[in-house]
């Protein structure tokens, strides 16, 4: 059986033409609450990956498993969702933003490997995800995510952007020595510079999305770290447990808001089975 997508939408009342079934997106409407909550989301990734690194005891290791552990339930209940769901879906990218930043972590910590490998590895990746993903769907749009495949090659490819995101913002903070604000601002600007392109140069929507997906995490990184690292390292000294306490606050607030009002939800699409 295959099926044939029209090009109608679902009726704010749910209901289709006969012959039609309804099929949601399962990802958010990129809006400025998407952006405000994805920096949100990697600013805690790197805050509670060092929290939990420093206080479960369990080791780098230890935190590594039991994250990637609660990452693969939330992401069973995601995959099950018939449609966005914004609690479940922000929740599984706070955490593949700690396994992604535990990832690198691991590997340049436990295991040596110097970030220019990783970052390079990590990148090599993501382009296999990318290019595997379009010969799939012909498409790396995130507006209809609304088959499994589709989905499965979306968190893929997230994961990856935020382990790549985690090494290149390493590698950059720890060759050219900025300190934590200023690499802030050097990654703020980066991603301004990935606007300006897009709508004043006409730069592919999809690339301009990914591109500045990844931009996002190191600049949540550099924030979280200058929020939480002691004033002698040139952060402010609030502690990882105080800034990650604020942060997910923060997101739950806007969390909240999304699943009540629904501003970041999308339509349905119709789609026609044929045999």
């Amino acid at each position: 059986m295959t099926s044939e997508t029209s090009r109608t939408t679902v009726a704010a009342t749910g209901t289709t033409a006969p012959g039609l079934r309804p099929r949601w997106n399962k990802v958010p409407e990129v809006t400025v609450y998407f952006w405000v909550i994805k920096v949100l989301c990697t600013t805690v990734g790197e805050t509670a990956a060092d929290l939990l690194n420093e206080k479960a005891g369990l080791g780098l290791t230890g935190v590594s498993l039991l994250m990637s552990a609660l990452l693969a339930v939330v992401l069973v209940v995601q995959f099950r969702t018939r449609a966005y769901r914004p609690g479940v879906y922000w929740l599984a990218v706070a955490l593949i933003s700690v396994v992604g930043t535990l990832v690198s972590d691991n590997l340049t910590d436990n295991m040596g490997v110097a970030l220019e490998t990783t970052t390079t590895v990590f990148g090599i990746a993501l382009a296999v995800v990318f290019a595997a993903w379009y010969r799939t769907e012909r498409t790396l749009s995130i507006h209809h995510i609304d088959t499994g495949r589709r989905e499965a090659f979306y968190w893929l490819a997230v994961l990856f952007t935020f382990a790549l995101g985690t090494s290149a913002g390493d590698l950059v903070a720890e060759k050219m020595d900025l300190g934590y604000w200023v690499s802030a601002v050097l990654f703020a600007a980066a991603i301004a510079a990935v606007a300006v392109a897009r709508f004043a140069l006409g730069l592919n929507a999809v690339w301009s999305f990914w591109i500045a997906y990844v931009l996002t995490r190191p600049l949540g990184a550099s924030v979280g770290d200058y929020l939480s690292q002691p004033t002698g390292d040139g952060g402010l000294g609030l502690g990882t447990v105080v800034t990650s306490v604020l942060f997910l606050a923060v997101i739950l607030g806007l969390v909240v808001f999304l699943s009540v009002t629904r501003k970041d939800a999308t339509e349905a699409r119709a789609v026609r089975q044929t045999v």
